[in-house]
């Protein structure tokens, strides 16, 4: 038997010593539970860690556009909150739901910023925003159940899906219509199975922000009789972060949906406390229950000390995220403009969130000067961090194989830097030449 050491090979599974394990140890045939082989790693984390090797080994990598993380520090008031917690000996377990402080502040963020309110024991703190739609998925979800994942998708939503048993559903949107959801595909989408409809806004890959009125179309859908036991999972991580003077809303701000919606909201983003593990569910009491049942066997209580950041967090001067929004919207900008200087590459102006997400298809079938065919964006990427020491994510990990994922939450420097090679990259390619037509 194999120990499951340092003679397995965790890519393809199997023990590189079938005669006799290395350590000499007998142990049980590793057998791996279908939870794990049936999903998939994820990507964004995939990239990140060979750059991060990569750099390790001393090479020059830019890899700031690959992760979906702010390059500007916390709010002043999150870090004095998180020496002041150290200090202070606020280093104890919490209740499991989060401190009743935080709660509360959530309470009142929520009101005054979405209109939309919430009691304290209506919300649930957990180790970030993933880790609150994972359980919310495994509390409402199960075998036989559908969940609709509109695509362009987070890499994590139709794993998560699949890890509470049901299937993920995937709904096309369109780069024409700025990959909003489409009313009357969703009212196709929509069967007796359906559990649960995934709402991204504004969006992560696409920077897609819908607007109130599109919105409201979506939950018309959902108002229909046939379709009242639709749950929506409200992704609003990014929702401070819109430009253009377009005005977040909540999706349980909408009539009738508060009782159906289950927002997930956090840290990470805005509040660029990425490291700090902190998000949320707020969600109808009996749901927030059983997401803190499960949540108590899982990791119980979020760390105290992001905790007491967060309540500072969301009690500080929200001009500090404005003030970083004006810059984004400018990197925004900038990449756009880079973007439009390569030739038959296109790309959606987002509204939200800090990502572009050029379709560059056109380029599929090149070869590089080795002779690769490059035709699908995985390649291109790999070719990319390989030959031009630049990382972006593939559009494959989407569910949009047309496409790659740029994060403009970076420098100037490293932004010109990325999409400048990436336009090398792209032209040094050898396509076939067109036919021409009579």
């Amino acid at each position: 038997g194999c120990c499951g050491s340092r003679c397995f090979d965790w890519d393809t599974l199997t023990c590189e010593q079938p005669s006799g394990c290395i350590s000499g140890a007998m142990a049980p045939p590793l057998r791996l539970s279908p939870t794990v082989t049936e999903i998939e790693e994820s990507t964004t984390v995939a990239i990140f860690s060979k750059v991060s090797d990569m750099k390790s080994r001393g090479e020059r990598v830019n890899g700031a556009l690959c992760v979906g993380q702010p390059d500007f520090p916390p709010p002043p008031e999150a870090i004095m909150a998180t020496c002041e917690a150290a200090e202070k000996g606020m280093t104890a377990y919490t209740g499991v739901n989060g401190t009743l402080e935080l709660r509360q502040a959530i309470v009142e963020y929520l009101k005054e910023h979405k209109k939309v309110t919430y009691k304290p024991d209506e919300v649930v703190v957990a180790c970030g925003g993933k880790q609150a739609i994972y359980q919310v998925m495994l509390a409402l979800c199960q075998k036989g159940d559908e969940v609709i994942v509109p695509a362009p998708y987070w890499t994590s939503y139709p794993d998560i899906v699949k890890l509470s048993g049901a299937t993920p559903v995937i709904l096309e949107t369109k780069a024409e219509h700025g990959y909003a959801i489409d009313p009357a595909a969703l009212a196709a989408a929509i069967t007796p199975r359906t559990r649960m409809l995934i709402v991204c806004n504004p969006s992560n890959p696409t920077g897609c922000a819908m607007t109130a009125e599109q919105l409201e179309a979506v939950a018309e859908v959902l108002r229909r009789p046939a379709n009242e036991g639709v749950f929506v999972l409200s992704d609003e991580i990014y929702e401070r972060i819109t430009f253009d003077g377009l005005k977040h809303v909540s999706f349980a701000a909408l009539g009738g949906m508060w009782d159906r919606t289950l927002t997930i909201n956090g840290f990470s983003k805005a509040f660029s406390m990425t490291g700090y593990r902190l998000g949320y569910l707020a969600a109808p009491k009996p749901v927030v229950q059983a997401v803190s049942k499960l949540q108590s066997q899982i990791t119980s209580c979020a760390t105290s000390i992001s905790q007491h950041a967060g309540v500072a967090a969301l009690k500080s001067p929200m001009s500090y995220i404005d003030e970083k929004v004006v810059e984004l919207k400018q990197k925004r900008d900038l990449g756009l403009g880079l973007l439009a200087k390569i030739p038959e590459v296109t790309c959606p102006t987002p509204g939200g969130a800090f990502y572009l997400f050029p379709d560059i298809s056109a380029y599929f079938g090149g070869k590089t000067s080795g002779g690769e065919e490059i035709n699908d964006s995985t390649k291109l990427c790999l070719h990319l961090l390989d030959e031009y020491r630049v990382a972006l994510v593939p559009g494959d990990a989407f569910g949009a194989p047309r496409c790659l994922r740029l994060s403009y939450a970076a420098t100037v420097e490293n932004i010109t830097d990325a999409i400048t090679k990436l336009g090398l990259c792209l032209q040094a390619l050898q396509r076939p030449k067109k036919a021409r037509t009579a």
